[in-house]
């Protein structure tokens, strides 16, 4: 995800997703028999196409410019025990745009001197991009800027110019690329311990988790389960249902819904999408990036996709979009994200 240009198979949908390159399989079965509930899927739903929004599309730090607490020594992945002793000069870059987030979340935002592709909120706009087309990083484009410190994840690519960067003695740390709702307080945590701020760390776990909490509360209970699927596309011939071990499906279940991969015993991250495979979902909503559905001509295209007006959600054109930048990164915004989806999809 913005944070998608390509898809790579992972076991999270980063944008990294994990967006991750695509190996994706287009297996599927016929439709599972829905468990009865005290509610009919629907009775909740929205009818017609929905745009999820954030109350601000800019990030709101839990400190100002925190003092980092130096040196500190912390693992990165691939590289082991790292010691992190200057952050006066930050590049934070995943897929996600979920790292860049953190960082200013944290109060560090003036620290930072370059960005990726999917830190798009407005105090990060003014900085230097690093990533290419499809969130790859470019070394001297990082070198350039002089860091003293470069966040990535495990998802990162090409691997070489990491490595050229970390040999250039730029300390850099390497976290998972993976995102769910069990990691993110650990990924926060992580971050803020390597920047040398581990009480504002803290402090945004805690504010992360209340907001969290208010956003379950917009879902209906009993919700009815009702059927969601996750479509990243990227043109008419770029289609993906996200399953489980995207993101997506964690996502899903945190706005009340089923994940519509599982409910059509699909069990692989991407799959692509085709008629056969919607049917077989029959989603009663439809999830969707905000620029991916643009390139097919925005919601109404997506209602015209193979397979998609037969099922429950064309019917009622029950397709909902949000930002590529916010839906997939999780991170301290989930909760804005969850709350945003169930105004959206609830009535």
């Amino acid at each position: 995800m913005g944070r998608i240009g390509t898809l790579v198979r992972a076991t999270a949908v980063p944008v990294a997703l994990a967006f991750v390159a695509i190996t994706a399989t287009g297996c599927f079965v016929a439709p599972i028999e829905q468990a009865p509930t005290s509610v009919a899927p629907a009775e909740h739903l929205r009818d017609g196409p929905q745009t999820a929004t954030l109350p601000s599309d800019d990030v709101e730090p839990i400190a100002t410019d925190p003092p980092a607490r130096l040196p500190v020594t912390v693992d990165s992945l691939r590289y082991g025990k790292v010691t992190v002793t200057d952050v006066s000069r930050i590049i934070a870059v995943d897929r996600n745009g979920t790292l860049g987030t953190l960082v200013f979340s944290l109060g560090l935002g003036s620290h930072v001197v370059g960005r990726d592709t999917s830190t798009a909120f407005p105090s990060a706009l003014r900085l230097p991009v690093v990533t290419n087309r499809g969130h790859t990083l470019n070394a001297e484009s990082v070198l350039a800027l002089a860091p003293t410190i470069l966040l990535v994840t495990d998802a990162t690519l090409p691997q070489t110019a990491v490595d050229q960067i970390r040999s250039s003695d730029v300390t850099v740390v390497v976290f998972p690329g993976a995102r769910n709702l069990a990691s993110n307080n650990a990924l926060t945590r992580a971050v803020a311990t390597a920047l040398g701020v581990p009480r504002e760390g803290e402090l945004l776990n805690a504010r992360t988790d209340s907001e969290l909490a208010a956003a379950r509360r917009l879902v209906p209970s009993p919700s009815g389960d009702p059927v969601m699927a996750f479509i990243y596309i990227r043109g008419p011939a770029i289609l993906y249902l996200l399953g489980p071990g995207s993101g997506a499906d964690d996502l899903i279940a945190a706005v009340g819904g089923r994940d519509a991969a599982e409910h059509a015993h699909i069990d692989e991250p991407l799959t692509q999408v085709n008629a056969e495979v919607m049917l077989a979902a029959n989603p009663n909503v439809i999830l969707v990036m905000t620029e991916g559905a643009a390139t097919v001509g925005g919601p109404d295209g997506v209602l015209a996709l193979p397979g998609i007006a037969e099922t429950d959600a064309g019917r009622h054109r029950r397709v909902v979009q949000m930002d590529q930048t916010k839906i997939l990164a999780f991170g301290p915004e989930v909760g804005e994200v969850v709350a945003a989806l169930a105004r959206a999809i609830y009535t």
